[in-house]
């Protein structure tokens, strides 16, 4: 498993590009975490970005608010949704990011099947985030 963890101040960037692949078939959103939930399970990027603000709106001095990972199995393994879905609460959780509002998208635009996480690095206090990124055993 290779894991690519990236910070931005683009929240908004981080939801459009995962939620392009989901309109254009090429993914879908596999689960989604203290979300603001949608009746049919469909979302726009408004809607999952309403779930963050009063996170943002808590602190608005970090920079860097945005996290976006991708998860990314080897080539040669079959991972099914569920699966997915486990890594990534796992992986979450072992960061120090289980209670946070995040989503899980699953991209196949290309030859093996990935998951991309977004979430926040800032509590609902407002407090900023320190990743554990080396913790995460998976």
């Amino acid at each position: 498993m290779i894991a690519k963890i990236g910070r931005s101040a683009n929240l908004y960037g981080a939801l459009a590009y995962n939620q392009l692949k989901v309109e254009n078939e090429n993914g879908q959103i596999l689960f989604v975490n203290k979300m603001i939930e949608t009746a049919n399970g469909h979302y726009s990027v408004a809607q999952l970005a309403q779930s963050f603000a009063p996170y943002l709106i808590a602190n608005r001095n970090t920079e860097k608010h945005t996290l976006h990972i991708s998860l990314n199995p080897d080539p040669n393994d079959k991972v099914s949704d569920d699966r997915f879905r486990e890594m990534a609460e796992q992986y979450m959780r072992e960061m120090g990011y289980g209670e946070q509002p995040f989503v899980v998208f699953k991209h196949t635009d290309i030859d093996r099947s990935h998951i991309h996480i977004v979430s926040v690095c800032v509590d609902e206090q407002g407090k900023r985030f320190r990743t554990n990124s080396r913790k995460c055993g998976l």
